[in-house]
């Protein structure tokens, strides 16, 4: 009789990247916040590079859709670059790029995850 052996899948190795914390539950929430949702999928993908759209999504607090349509914006205009390694998008962010609002447009993208990875 043939045995089936199960092949358990090893987590990602997370040698290099930084480690995100849990998100807040929905009860810790406030209403709103300060940063635009281009902003935090940006964050998110500063912090891991081959960090999943659908994890983005979670993290960020909004639908895949939604998180597929701001990273398609955002390399429409030249803010991150998609690769593939392997089966796996990376994203890279374009940090000399100048934020877009004429009251920030004299800072860099890289000033402001500089900024928010501390």
């Amino acid at each position: 009789m043939d045995t089936v052996m199960s092949v358990k899948k090893r987590p990602p190795s997370t040698k290099g990247k930084r480690v995100l914390e849990p998100l807040p539950s929905a009860a810790e929430k406030q209403g709103w916040g300060f940063l635009s949702n281009h902003c935090h999928v940006l964050v998110c993908l500063h912090l891991d590079a081959h960090m999943p759209l659908r994890e983005v999504a979670v993290r960020v607090g909004i639908t895949l859709r939604a998180v597929q349509r701001i990273v398609a914006e955002l390399t429409e205009d030249g803010f991150i670059t998609i690769s593939k390694e392997g089966r796996n998008n990376v994203y890279e962010i374009h940090g000399e790029k100048y934020l877009r609002h004429p009251l920030e447009a004299h800072h860099r993208i890289r000033n402001l995850l500089e900024l928010l990875e501390k």
